[in-house]
């Protein structure tokens, strides 16, 4: 704490003399915009704020903002977004329990899996490009749980008006509070966007190389001594743990390209293009514990059952894939613009063996060579915006995706959204196929494909924002809790996956609301979700909420600008889905309900001139509430935490 006050006391004299205004990057704030505002000088060239665009490949255009807003504290943490509906585990770096459904992201083609592993795996469609008049950079800095820290570094420029370039690393460190909870992540990133002067051609690409190390302990196995509030525990490094030198790793290289060219020589009400794009990617999945038995209170337990191996276990599992789509599009100014497309898309999903047992054979790899073919609508009109796509396999594998998006701007500030979408979708490989060191996570299975139907519909207006969704599942694929009675009794841990043949009914409502009162102000974010199924498979919390309190105000002659609050995060009991690492995923347990305990955070956040500090205490009603406080079953949430961090923008 020391170290974090002489800090900030030598910090914040430095950045409120050393910076210098240039230009006004902030989105429209009536905070921000005072602070901000530039002494223009006679003769010189100011870059305005739509000069620094970033675009995804859906091509969604956002311009760099160096405000300070409740939106920003929320976004300010290990993802680097708001994590509303997502329950993180106690140290930095680990996995989050899904809370709100409607953040499952669906991909019609099949995956790698291990899904629990990739909260923090930037996937190509989270990649953004850049477009800026002057260099921009980034810093990114947030203390963790015990020694480590949490980095991002981005820097982006344009050598010319055509060429733009980004180098970007988030790397993290963090010890944890309880035993053998080390995490250590990093995320490279390098973009490039380019397009000819007469923009004929138009391509954007990057390069990742991304790495996740967890040490995973399984959970503590005496949870009636966390619940119990005995000081003797206080220390975390006391509490009994299922695994004590287990670690599991994940990592992926990955090329990108999307390009398109314009086939008529000058753009006019009628054009042509030729699209392409191009993914080539692999992943590594490696667990390893080097100590087979655990011990529990003395006694030894087999966690995950009998193992080929005494001790030394090293399951690895690789995959790759590469897809290629190309498309034709003709572009109407008047009627929008019209394309289709043939995708190619070829995976291998392989171990380096064949186990043969007396009732099954377990192959040694799952590939696919899957071709498909669609079509896409897209008008852009006045305040009308939709996107209407379907595509088919033409080979023998089954597989659609109908998706129809539709917007309407009735004003800036009032918008209205709708979706529809029909996926019959290919089950991800690790459901399919896994081989391990333990007997019982070996598995070959041939399941069918999931049916996912999805409505939704957004309002966004200054009164009230609100998000409805309907989902109706077929064919739900889902990890359960395969061990007997006789095991549980033991301690043993036994997963498996499955297939739920019947239909799950999933409705959920989200409404936020910020009410203002001068320099206070109150926000608000409340998710109701119920689900309808005969069995309970797809378990999550009917409410979810978290409302924030907070003042903003000017200081020291508005050099300064304050922001500080409470934030409640809450959410009603249920039968959370528990973690395994072997295979890196959660599975339905039907034992233990966690949930119904108050989160409390107070923040104290400020900007100076493009620096924004962020100061919190994390969970600081941990000692007053009780010991109730879940990630998953066996794994406690964060305790209370002190945690420094902030964001600098360089502007050249």
């Amino acid at each position: 704490m020391r170290i974090l006050f002489l800090f900030c006391f030598l910090a914040v004299p430095m950045l409120l003399f050393s910076q210098k205004n240039i230009t006004n990057t902030d989105t429209a704030s009536k905070y921000q915009s005072a602070s901000d505002t530039v002494n223009k000088q006679k003769e010189q060239k100011v870059a305005t704020v739509d000069m620094y665009r970033f675009i995804t490949l859906e091509r969604d255009t956002t311009y760099i903002d160096t405000s300070l807003n409740i939106q920003k504290e929320y976004s300010h943490n290990y993802l680097r977004k708001d994590i509303f509906g997502l329950l993180p585990f106690a140290n930095d770096g680990q996995t989050y329990n899904t809370l709100q459904y409607g953040l499952t992201d669906v991909v019609v083609f099949p995956e790698f899996g291990f899904k629990a592993k990739h909260f923090n795996f930037l996937e190509a469609n989270q990649i953004r490009y850049s477009s800026v008049a002057t260099p921009v950079t980034e810093l990114y800095f947030k203390t963790t749980v015990q020694k480590g820290q949490s980095v991002d570094a981005f820097i982006t420029l344009n050598t010319s008006k055509n060429l733009n370039f980004s180098i970007a690393y988030r790397g993290l460190r963090s010890e944890g509070e309880y035993i053998n909870q080390l995490s250590s992540t990093g995320n490279f990133r390098f973009t490039t966007s380019y397009n000819t002067k007469n923009k004929r051609y138009f391509a954007n690409a990057h390069y990742t190389y991304q790495d996740i190390l967890n040490e995973e302990n399984g959970g503590i196995t005496t949870i009636n001594d966390f619940e119990s509030g005995d000081p003797n525990y206080d220390n975390r490094q006391r509490f009994e743990v299922y695994l004590n030198d287990a670690k599991s790793f994940l990592k992926g290289k990955r090329i990108f390209v999307d390009h398109n060219f314009r086939i008529n020589t000058k753009k006019g009400d009628n054009n042509a293009y030729l699209a392409h794009q191009f993914n080539y990617e692999n992943k590594f999945f490696e667990y390893n514990q080097a100590t087979v038995a655990s011990a529990v209170g003395g006694a030894i337990v087999d966690r995950f059952g009998d193992s080929f191996a005494n001790s030394g276990i090293n399951d690895q599992t690789r995959y790759n894939k590469m897809y290629n789509r190309i498309g034709l599009i003709y572009e109407n100014t008047t009627l929008g613009k019209f394309q289709f497309f043939a995708d190619d898309f070829r995976s291998n999903y392989y171990y380096n063996q064949i186990l043969i047992f007396d009732a099954k054979t377990v192959p040694s790899s799952l590939s696919q060579n899957i071709n498909s073919a669609g079509g896409q609508y897209e008008y852009r009109k006045n305040k009308w915006n939709g996107i209407f796509s379907y595509s088919r396999s033409i080979t023998n594998q089954s597989l659609s995706n109908l998706d129809a998006k539709l917007k309407y701007e009735l004003t800036d500030e009032i918008q209205f959204a709708f979706q529809y979408q029909n996926i019959n979708k290919l089950p991800n490989n690790n459901y399919n196929l896994h081989q391990s060191s333990y007997v019982q996570y070996n598995w070959s299975n041939d399941f069918k494909n999931e049916k996912i139907n999805t409505i939704k519909a957004n309002a966004i207006s200054p009164w009230l924002d609100a998000e409805l969704q309907f989902s109706v599942l077929n064919d739900h694929l889902y990890f359960t809790d395969a061990s007997t009675a006789q095991q549980k009794t033991d301690n043993t841990q036994i997963v498996a996956p499955a297939q739920y043949n019947s239909t799950i009914n999933y409705v959920s409502i989200k409404i936020s609301r910020e009410l203002k009162f001068g320099k206070f102000a109150l926000d608000n974010t409340v998710l109701y979700q119920k689900t309808e199924q005969q069995d309970a498979i797809l378990n999550v919390p009917e409410i979810v909420t978290r409302n924030t309190f907070y003042y903003s105000n000017f200081l020291f002659k508005k050099a300064l600008f304050l922001q500080t609050g409470i934030s409640l995060n809450y959410f009603s009991s249920y039968y959370a889905n528990e973690y395994n690492p072997v295979i890196g995923e959660f599975f339905v347990q039907k034992n233990k309900q966690i949930g119904n305990h108050p989160n409390l955070d107070f923040f104290i956040n400020a900007k100076i001139q493009r620096t924004r500090i962020y100061l919190k205490a994390e969970h600081f009603n941990s000692a007053l509430t009780g010991n109730d406080f879940y990630a998953s079953p066996n794994n406690p949430s964060r305790d209370f935490t002190i945690r420094f961090g902030l964001i600098w923008n360089f502007f050249n």
